[in-house]
């Protein structure tokens, strides 16, 4: 089971990179409208804010499987975001 300080960090560090990603992409590429790039930035934060309230939740009878599911929460919202930078 990962850490609490772990998992947190570990959501810090993909919609972290996800919105560098995305500013990357918008500054290589200046002609395509910078509110797509937004959107998908609006959305990592969003996602984060998400996470982190789940990850900081009291009273959860299990904390394995609750941490697993923010896991794979976290992995499916980077892999949809990722897919967005990449249709840009």
């Amino acid at each position: 089971m990962a850490s609490k300080r772990l998992l947190k960090r570990d959501v810090n560090y993909v919609m972290g990179d996800i919105i560098e990603a995305a500013y990357i992409h918008q500054l290589a590429d200046p002609k395509q409208d910078p509110k797509n790039t937004e959107a998908i930035v609006d959305e990592a934060i969003v996602a984060f804010d998400g996470l982190i309230a789940k990850i900081n939740q009291k009273n959860v009878e299990d904390k394995k499987k609750h941490f697993k599911g923010i896991e794979k929460e976290l992995e499916t919202k980077a892999n949809a975001l990722v897919e967005k930078i990449n249709k840009l």
